[in-house]
């Protein structure tokens, strides 16, 4: 009778302990269950808003667009005019694309990059004279105003080469010329002439470094990559984070 009880005591811990790991096995499956449901529910929540957000950016963007002011230019039909950009008397090659930036009288070469906020080739005034006012040389003048018919010219060609980068506000003086592949650093106020392949910054804007030795430099400028056709640019595309395997590329390709 004593072993009896104690093996129908051993079978009911036995099956005790079953029913407690199997119900601790749904309860952990019911617990997965409800934080797979509350992840999906947390991510078609972000998702939601992320799109909301998304939406609201385009808005927003249509609301604040500005229109360009274009006359008087040349665009390649591979460049790109953006937004608020002023574009007068001036030429733009193939894909170079400006951005919410004045620009007078200046010539621009291919694939050049230019941010938002910068001034390219204004005018300028008459410092040698008694007053530097437009009402006292001949032409018209915002003032609708001329005391003398004297000849001044206000804007001077500005030039920009190809593959040139501009950072964002840079301020370019009419009559500079910024040479293939240099870069300008953005807040830069540029004055003066800038060499090949430089990366000129500040204000004044004054040298920095070169991109690469002078040997590199020549080459590039030598084979003109930016000439290429686009058959050409496909081709070699790859290459163009790797200036000695393009070059010889280039080299063997003439």
């Amino acid at each position: 009778a004593g072993r009896q009880g104690r093996h129908v005591l051993r079978c009911q811990s036995v099956c005790r302990r079953k029913r407690f790991k199997a119900g601790l096995r749904w309860q952990i499956r019911g617990n997965d269950r409800r934080s797979c449901l509350q992840s999906r529910q947390l991510t078609a929540l972000y998702d939601e808003d992320t799109h909301m957000k998304d939406l609201k950016y385009k808005f927003s963007r249509l609301l604040n667009r500005r229109p360009c002011a274009i006359k008087n230019a040349q665009i390649h039909k591979k460049a790109a005019i953006g937004n608020g950009t002023q574009f007068v008397n001036s030429k733009i090659g193939r894909y170079s694309y400006v951005y919410g930036s004045n620009v007078v009288n200046t010539e621009i070469g291919a694939f050049c990059s230019i941010a938002a906020g910068c001034s390219i080739g204004g005018g300028s005034h008459p410092t040698s004279w008694v007053s530097t006012s437009p009402v006292f040389y001949k032409g018209r003048n915002v003032l609708h105003k001329n005391f003398s018919d004297h000849s001044y010219t206000e804007f001077a060609d500005t030039k920009i080469g190809n593959d040139v980068w501009i950072g964002a506000k840079c301020l370019i003086k009419g009559g500079v010329t910024i040479g293939d592949g240099a870069v300008i650093g953005m807040g830069s106020v540029v004055t003066h002439d800038v060499p090949p392949y430089e990366i000129w910054a500040g204000t004044p804007a004054k040298f920095i470094r070169k991109r690469f030795d002078d040997e590199t430099i020549e080459k590039l400028l030598r084979l003109q990559w930016w000439t290429l056709g686009d058959e050409q640019l496909a081709a070699c595309g790859q290459l163009f984070n790797d200036p000695e395997a393009l070059i010889k590329y280039l080299e063997e390709h003439k």
